[in-house]
C-alpha cells in the first residue's frame, strides 16, 4: 500500500514523542512515590509539579513562535535535549537537605521538564498538520493515532516508574531514562527526514494569541476538560490507593507501588487505545465537520455524569471495602474511556480550525490552555485531596467538565468548514 508523502517523517515525530512520553510518565511516578515516602503531605507532593505545569503554560504560549521562528524539527530536539538535562539534574538532589530546598530544586527540575514536555509536544503535533492527508477522516486518523500511541506509551511510563524505584531505586532509575533517551536523540537527529518547515523570520509573538473564536473557546473547554483529570489523577488517587493497599513495611510498599503503577499505567493505556478507535467510534469518514461540533458537545455533557455520581457513591461509604475500591476502578475507567474520545475531538478540531501558515501559533495557544487546566487541577488535587480526601477530588472534576461543556456550547460552525462534506 502506497503511503503519503510525509509519511516516513510523521513515524519518526511519533517514535520521539513516544520516547519522551515514556520518561515522562516514569519521572512523574518516580517522584511522586519517592517523596511520598520520605513523608511529604498531598500538598507538598502537588507543589512539586506546580513548576511543570507552570512551564507548561508559558511555553506553551511561546513555542507556537519558536516553532515558527525557528523551525518545527529544531524545537523538537530542544525538547528532548532539555529534558536528558533535567533528568541528570535530578540526580545531584541530596537526600540532607531540607524539605523547603528539596520542594524548591524538585519544582525547579520539573518545571525544566515541563519546557521540554511542551517543546516536544507542540512541534509534533504541529507535525501533523503539515505532513497528514489533506482529507479530513486522514487527519482525524494522524492525529488519533499520535495521540493515542503517545498516551498508552505514557501510560507504561506510569508502570515502568513505580517498577524502576521498586526494583533499582530513585538514583539509578533517574540515570538510566537520561541515557536512554539520549540514545533517542542521538538516533532522530539522524533519521528525521526532510520537509518539515524550517522557520521563517518577521514572526512577532503577539501572534500567538489567536483572534479565531472557535479556538478560543475549544481552548477554553480543553482548560477544564484536563484540569477534571489531574484534579483525582495527580495526588488523589495514587495517595488514596497507597493509603488503603500500603501496610507501611518495606514489602508493603513495594506492592503497593506495583498496584499504583498498575492502575496508572492501565487507565492512561486504556485512554490512549480508546483515542486510536476515536475514528471509528465516532464514524468520521460519515460524519460532516458540523456534527463532530455536536458530537463534542454530546460526548463532554456524558463524561460529566461519571464523576457526580461517582463522588457521591464515595461519600456515602465512610470506610474503604474491596467493594469499593473495585467501584473507583471501574468508575475511574469508564471516566477514562469517555475523556479520551472528548481528548481526541479536541485535537482532531484544534487541527481543523487553524490554517496551516498558523498552525504552531495557534497550537501552542492551545496547549497552553491545556496546560493551564493541569495546573489548575495539579493544586485542587492536592488540596481537596487533605480538605476531604477523594470524594471531594472527583466532585470538583464533576464541576469542571459542566464548565467544558459550556465552553463547548459556545463553538460555532460558521466560517469554519472548509471541508465540509
Amino acid at each position: 500500500m502506497k503511503q503519503p508523502p510525509g509519511f516516513s517523517a510523521y513515524i519518526v515525530v511519533t517514535a520521539a514523542y513516544w520516547a519522551f512520553m515514556l520518561t515522562d510518565g516514569a519521572l512523574r511516578m518516580l517522584v511522586l512515590l519517592h517523596f511520598h515516602m520520605l513523608g511529604f503531605s498531598p500538598v507538598q507532593l502537588a507543589y512539586l509539579f506546580v513548576f511543570y505545569e507552570i512551564a507548561g503554560v508559558i511555553t506553551n504560549f511561546s513555542a507556537g513562535w519558536i516553532a515558527t521562528r525557528f523551525g518545527l524539527a529544531s524545537t523538537l530536539y530542544a525538547g528532548l535535549g532539555l529534558q536528558v538535562i533535567a533528568l541528570l539534574a535530578l540526580v545531584q538532589l541530596d537526600p540532607s537537605w531540607s524539605v523547603t530546598a528539596s520542594v524548591t530544586f524538585v519544582m525547579l527540575i520539573q518545571g525544566a521538564s515541563g519546557v521540554a514536555k511542551d517543546l516536544t509536544k507542540v512541534s509534533s503535533k504541529s507535525a501533523i498538520k503539515i505532513l497528514a492527508p489533506k482529507d479530513q477522516s486522514g487527519l482525524f486518523r494522524w492525529v488519533a493515532t499520535l495521540t493515542g500511541s503517545k498516551n498508552a506509551v505514557k501510560g507504561s511510563g506510569f508502570l515502568l516508574g513505580a517498577v524502576l524505584l521498586a526494583v533499582f531505586g530513585f538514583v539509578p532509575s533517574v540515570l538510566t531514562m537520561a541515557l536512554m533517551l539520549f540514545g533517542v536523540l542521538v538516533a532522530i537527529v539522524y533519521c528525521l527526514p526532510t520537509g518539515l518547515p524550517s522557520g521563517r523570520k518577521g514572526v512577532n509573538i503577539y501572534q500567538v494569541f489567536s483572534t479565531n473564536d472557535n479556538i478560543n473557546w475549544l481552548a477554553a473547554s480543553r482548560l477544564f476538560l484536563f484540569g477534571a483529570r489531574d484534579v483525582w489523577f495527580v495526588v488523589g488517587i495514587p495517595i488514596y490507593f497507597y493509603t488503603v493497599l500500603s501496610d507501611g513495611s518495606l514489602e508493603g510498599n513495594r506492592a503497593a507501588f506495583f498496584i499504583i503503577g498498575a492502575f496508572m499505567a492501565a487507565w492512561t493505556i486504556l485512554y490512549g487505545v480508546v483515542q486510536i478507535w476515536a475514528p471509528q467510534i465516532l464514524k468520521v469518514k460519515l460524519r460532516s465537520n458540523t456534527e463532530l461540533i455536536a458530537q463534542a458537545k454530546y460526548w463532554c455533557a456524558s463524561l460529566f455524569f461519571v464523576p457526580a455520581v461517582l463522588s457521591l457513591v464515595i461519600w456515602s461509604i465512610p470506610e474503604p471495602t474491596q467493594k469499593l475500591t473495585l467501584t473507583i476502578v471501574f468508575g475511574l475507567m469508564l471516566f477514562g474511556a469517555i475523556f479520551a474520545v472528548n481528548s481526541c475531538l479536541h485535537s482532531f478540531l484544534i487541527l481543523s480550525f487553524t490554517e496551516a501558515k498558523r498552525v504552531t501559533m495557534d497550537v501552542g495557544f492551545y496547549y497552553a490552555a491545556n496546560a493551564a487546566g493541569r495546573l489548575i487541577g495539579t493544586l485542587a488535587s492536592g488540596f481537596s485531596y487533605q480538605i476531604a480526601g477523594l470524594p471531594l477530588c472527583i466532585a470538583v472534576a464533576a464541576g469542571m467538565i459542566g464548565l467544558s461543556w459550556l465552553g463547548t456550547l459556545k463553538i460555532r460552525v460558521q466560517n469554519f468548514c472548509p471541508n465540509e462534506n
